[in-house]
């Protein structure tokens, strides 16, 4: 009885500290697959979005025109606006640009990995952007990920999986895994590719009914979501929620709003606490995940502007 009691407790030990490895692995461990800047040296379409040429970001400074809601310079036109609808504080950023290059994304630490992570505005520091708002949160699934022109994850989630694709042309796209595999897409000349969603809005349609939520979300939420309303006119969209103040959207409420701004495509990012929107240094929107406090979460990738 002594020895099967020994054994029980051997076992239990065990069973614990695997299980607690296990969900530090899973929620808490970073773990580095790729520095970008390393894969930069192999790959010409990293390099020509990374360089850096120090008189034409003097030349840009003198010339561009900022306030606190717009932005104009190099062929770049920012405008921010708030909405308040669904008893929710919608922030909207209006984008015009000359070179869909200019839609780029960046990685926490300019890693790609698991459990990397860091808020959006000090991803955004690292970059040569404007204005950036959260991404997918790759880090957290399974699925395709294509960034600036770079293939680093082929695992298909799920068949029925919708990612939005950004083309080289700058054209956005919502495409299911089952039908493509990420390296036809990055054949095709997928630029970014991003596993979050649903798609919200199609061919100028809404998508969604008013039953379909993101797995174990709540219907209103603070939401991010990006769309294209025609050639290079694009528009990012965070709303805050789960305050007094915004009680956040649901997808649905979230596609209509979309549908208002004039989208034919539009997609679903990461919400909740990460939602974030960040102007010229200032964080423009309230995150927060659970509405007692206001404050940036960090996350694994940012879609910023510049």
């Amino acid at each position: 009885m002594k020895a099967n009691k020994r054994f029980s407790l051997i076992y239990g030990i065990f069973l614990l500290a695997f299980t607690l490895f296990t969900v530090l692995e899973t929620f808490v461990i970073p773990q580095t697959y790729q520095v970008v800047a390393e894969a930069a040296t192999e790959t010409e379409v990293v390099e020509q979005a990374e360089y850096v040429v120090e008189d034409e970001d003097e030349t840009a400074s003198e010339t561009a025109q900022i306030t606190d809601t717009s932005y104009e310079a190099d062929g770049i036109s920012i405008k921010i606006s708030t909405y308040y609808e669904y008893d929710t504080v919608i922030y909207v950023a209006d984008i015009l640009l000359d070179d869909p290059s200019n839609l780029s994304t960046a990685f926490a630490y300019n890693t790609y990995g698991k459990n990397i992570t860091d808020t959006t505005s000090s991803i955004l520091e690292t970059t040569s952007g404007i204005l950036a708002i959260n991404g997918d949160y790759y880090s957290a699934r399974r699925g395709y990920v294509i960034r600036n022109g770079v293939l680093y994850s082929e695992s298909s989630a799920e068949s029925d999986q919708e990612d939005l694709v950004i083309w080289a042309d700058g054209t956005m796209e919502v495409i299911k895994e089952g039908d493509v595999t990420a390296k036809e897409l990055l054949e095709q000349g997928a630029q970014q590719v991003f596993c979050f969603g649903p798609g919200l809005i199609e061919n100028g349609e809404i998508a969604v009914d008013e039953n379909d939520e993101v797995s174990k979300s709540m219907s209103s939420n603070p939401r991010t979501a990006i769309g294209q309303i025609s050639d290079n006119h694009y528009v990012m969209v965070v709303s805050d929620g789960r305050t007094d103040e915004s009680r956040g959207l649901s997808l649905y409420e979230l596609a209509e709003f979309m549908t208002s701004l004039g989208c034919e495509t539009a997609y679903n990012l990461d919400g909740g606490g990460s939602s974030t929107m960040v102007f010229n240094g200032t964080v423009i929107n309230k995150p927060t995940t659970n509405g007692h406090h206001i404050k940036e979460r960090s996350v694994s990738d940012i879609v910023y502007i510049g």
